[in-house]
């Protein structure tokens, strides 16, 4: 066979492979309003940049007749590109191939990816869209699983890792996109993930449940807390996907780098700041909003934007250096600490810190959610875990106490005490060991009403205001609201050579999980 045959050959093998399962099992995925594993791949990529890795393998499984199917490209396609300019790793599994089944060379392809994605410094995104372990393989295909998870938690910390869930998810499967660091997942009936499936659990619990009811991305993103974003198609998850990538640094020994230049003015003070928060206490108001007019031209990009709403975590920009934003909503539950805010934000932080991305945190608090369902559920040791991730952050931390900062809440919303470098605090700030009416009462509570009365004023004359805080040296600077954006800046300026100071060695500490 002469060269130019054999380059023939090749071509022939590529094309075969590239068609996956079939025109005809492209065009079902297509009915169901999915893109191809190959079209989300050149949706995700900038044009003519992906470069694909593994194209011919294929298994070596006999069984069941195995050794008489082909299943090209092993049913998931791998490979690297560029995002921005900037270099990616990838994997979509191939739905048309064998459902997408995951077997022993399909692991050994998505191991690879992760493997160089490591080595070279850069974030691993994977497309799901699997019926799970191929069953004909055995113990194989269930080792599969073990190489790809013991490589979700090497990477951890190292590059950032990005799972969609673009089809179904079961049993197994769904482990490898938990480990990593951000799940999305499309608010259509095929984006499915769960441990046991409706069927079994019709048979063993006799519970009644629909497929979308026990997995679907509504239920993940209101409930259960299992994912971080929610899209409307695949176009919008694989748009979204590449936005929040350009927020992040490629790996952790970067900084994030600036991909959209600040037209904001640095130094923009927006005079509505200063009377944004209600007078009386007791009323709510939109801290979105309050965020919005601080950073970068009013953008963020949140993270469980339905899940826990009483606190806000997203990224944003200020003079285009990306930050991790963490703040309390008053509009939901008053802004209290609770169960499932306290693993978010505990979460969130966590990973900021992972990839260098200083955090800024907007208080206010009036405490942690009372009530025997939080205490029977484990909020003392929830709530812990924000008390333990932002003293151990070691990036640059500015926190703006709003209006309540009240208690033990208060320190686990990062004070000066608990790792904050830099707190600055409006003058409406109540920072106080509890709310006026309620320390009065305790305080007081022999004098009658009149008396009680002139001394709660007292006390909220000397301690709900930030200025003990600030006469004790345990804030640096009281600012006018509208002075929050050109401060912040200049901190974070300020900040931007921080250094963390030697710590006793430690193979790791024991977090309160």
């Amino acid at each position: 066979m002469s060269t130019q045959e054999k380059i023939k050959l090749m071509r022939n093998k590529e094309k075969k492979i590239e068609l996956g399962g079939g025109e005809k099992a492209l065009a079902k995925i297509k009915a169901t309003g999915r893109l191809t594993a190959r079209e989300r791949l050149a949706r995700l990529f900038d044009p003519a940049t992906f470069v694909e890795l593994d194209k011919f393998a294929e298994h070596r499984c006999a069984n069941f007749e195995m050794d008489k199917m082909e299943v090209p490209g092993e049913g998931v396609v791998t490979g690297y590109g560029m995002i921005n300019n900037r270099t990616v790793f990838a994997f979509a599994q191939d739905f048309s191939a064998m459902g997408g089944s995951l077997g022993e060379m399909h692991a050994v392809k998505i191991c690879k990816a992760m493997d160089r994605a490591v080595s070279v410094g850069a974030p691993i995104v994977g497309l799901n869209d699997s019926g799970g372990a191929r069953i004909q393989e055995g113990v194989d295909s269930l080792a599969g699983y073990g190489y790809i998870f013991s490589r979700n938690v090497k990477a951890s910390g190292i590059v950032p890792q990005i799972s969609a869930i673009m089809g179904p998810s079961a049993g197994g499967a769904v482990y490898s996109p938990a480990l990593m660091d951000f799940i999305y997942m499309i608010d259509q009936e095929y984006s499915q993930m769960f441990i046991t499936g409706p069927q079994v659990l019709k048979t063993v619990m006799d519970e009644d449940v629909s497929a979308t009811e026990l997995g679907g991305a509504m239920t993940h993103n209101t409930k259960s807390g299992n994912v971080h974003f929610v899209a409307v198609s695949d176009e919008d998850c694989i748009d979204q996907i590449k936005k929040l990538l350009s927020y992040l640094p490629s790996n952790n020994r970067e900084k994030a780098p600036v991909i959209i230049p600040c037209t904001d003015p640095v130094d923009r003070m927006d005079e509505e700041l200063n009377t944004i928060v209600p007078d009386k206490s007791s009323r709510p108001y939109d801290m979105k909003k309050l965020i919005r007019m601080v950073v970068d031209n009013g953008e963020i990009y949140e993270s469980q934007a339905i899940y826990a709403r009483n606190i806000i975590t997203c990224f944003g920009r200020m003079n285009g250096q990306s930050v991790g934003i963490i703040a309390n909503q008053p509009k939901v539950l008053a802004g209290c600490l609770d169960i499932n805010s306290s693993d978010k934000a505990s979460r969130f932080i966590r990973f900021c810190d992972c990839f260098n991305l200083p955090l800024l945190t907007f208080v206010d608090v009036p405490g942690y959610l009372p009530g025997t369902a939080q205490e029977f559920g484990g909020i003392i040791r929830h709530g812990a875990k924000m008390l333990y991730v932002y003293p151990e952050a070691t990036v640059p931390k500015i926190t703006i106490p709003i209006r309540k900062a009240y208690g033990g809440s208060y320190i686990g919303m990062c004070s000066g005490q608990s790792g904050a470098d830099i707190v600055m605090a409006w003058p409406c700030a109540e920072i106080a060991v509890m709310g006026a009416e309620g320390a009065a009462r305790i305080i007081f509570r022999k004098e009658d009403p009149e008396t009680l009365k002139k001394k709660m004023a007292e006390y909220v004359e000397t301690f709900a205001t930030p200025y003990q805080a600030a006469g004790h040296a345990l804030i640096e600077q009281v600012i006018e609201p509208k002075e929050t954006r050109p401060a912040i800046i200049k901190a974070l300026k300020m900040l931007d050579g921080k250094r963390d100071e030697p710590r006793l060695w430690r193979k790791h500490g024991n977090m309160p999980l």
